[in-house]
């Protein structure tokens, strides 16, 4: 009976644990694909996943709902993916994970999506 208890708890802690995030603090959108996020001590760049803005109208656009959905100072999650040219390439959510940046505008239809998630 140990042995099928101690089996499942470690069956349940590998299934049920969460997804590796880190929480940080927007500190600047410098445009609709790249976004300046920081904690206490230090910077990070990031560039937003799957985002390809289509044309500069949409940009305008794109940027305007990206600093009001995520205004400066709000904390963020932030799920990394890889690295593209030395720059990190993420998912950025809000704290509670309702909204990530990049969905936000795709289902805007500001952005296609460049790659399968």
């Amino acid at each position: 009976m140990k042995k099928i208890t101690s089996i499942l708890i470690i069956f349940f802690l590998i299934v049920l644990y969460p997804i590796r995030t880190y929480s940080a603090e927007i500190l600047q959108i410098n445009n609709s694909s790249s976004i300046l996020v920081g904690d206490q001590n230090r910077d990070l760049p990031i560039k937003l996943f799957c985002v390809e803005i289509n044309n500069e109208d949409d940009e305008k656009i794109a940027l305007n709902l990206l600093k009001k959905e995520f205004p400066r100072g709000s904390k963020v999650k932030i799920k990394p993916i890889g690295f593209k040219e030395n720059i990190l390439t993420a998912r950025v959510f809000n704290i509670n994970e309702t909204k990530e940046m990049s969905d936000l505008l795709i289902s805007k239809n500001l952005s296609k999506e460049t790659c399968q998630n």
